[in-house]
């Protein structure tokens, strides 16, 4: 394990840093999902790799009928299958077949956002850094937690926060609600019609 007063890296940088093509993509994916910077994107990419690895790994034990890589292979298919990134059945050329979105889909920053809980990616990461989002009960102020199926449906709005109320602006904002209404919208202000009175009335005393 080592000493945990010295955290290992969970994450690795690209061998080469400046190419234009993955900046590019990378720049893409940032503005997607609302990443903070790119050390969130590149500790995506590692648990993705790991996965990888692994499968590539166990294609070639698999061949063989050794027992205790089928287990491996079973336990990681659970782990996928409990994450939501991959089905019961799914095989190693699924695994194999992985995208990045695949993992960063489940982050929780995601999943408060496509729960329409926030209007934004970047407002997700805000109302989760505040502390205004509960994910299975308890209050979770970590944007980039990797969240299971079983608890995806529990992400709601803490009790205790002000966002509970449904005419906080900012839930109104969120719900689409920032323009005026149809009947505002096609009904004229008082003052106006008041001066297309008056601009009629001038006409007639002019004719």
């Amino acid at each position: 394990m080592g000493d945990p007063k010295f955290q290992r890296k969970t994450y690795s940088t690209p061998r080469h840093p400046w190419e234009k093509t993955r900046i590019d993509e990378e720049r893409i994916i940032l503005s997607k999902y609302g990443l903070k910077n790119k050390r969130e994107l590149w500790k995506a990419q590692s648990l993705l790799d790991s996965y990888r690895t692994q499968a590539r790994f166990l294609q070639a034990q698999l061949r063989t009928g050794n027992q205790v890589s089928v287990a491996q292979f079973q336990m990681m298919i659970r782990k996928l299958n409990r994450y939501k990134i991959l089905g019961e059945n799914a095989t190693l050329d699924d695994v194999l077949s992985l995208s990045l979105e695949s993992i960063l889909e489940r982050r929780f920053q995601n999943l408060v956002y496509r729960k329409h809980l926030a209007s934004t990616q970047k407002q997700a990461r805000q109302l989760i850094t505040h502390g205004h989002i509960l994910l299975n009960g308890r209050r979770v102020s970590i944007p980039g937690l990797m969240v299971e199926a079983t608890v995806e449906d529990s992400i709601s709005y803490d009790p205790r926060s002000v966002l509970v109320d449904e005419d906080h602006p900012l839930r109104r904002v969120i719900a689409g609600e920032t323009g005026p209404s149809e009947e505002e919208a096609s009904a004229e202000p008082e003052g106006e019609v008041e001066e297309k009175e008056e601009a009629k009335g001038a006409e007639s005393k002019d004719e």
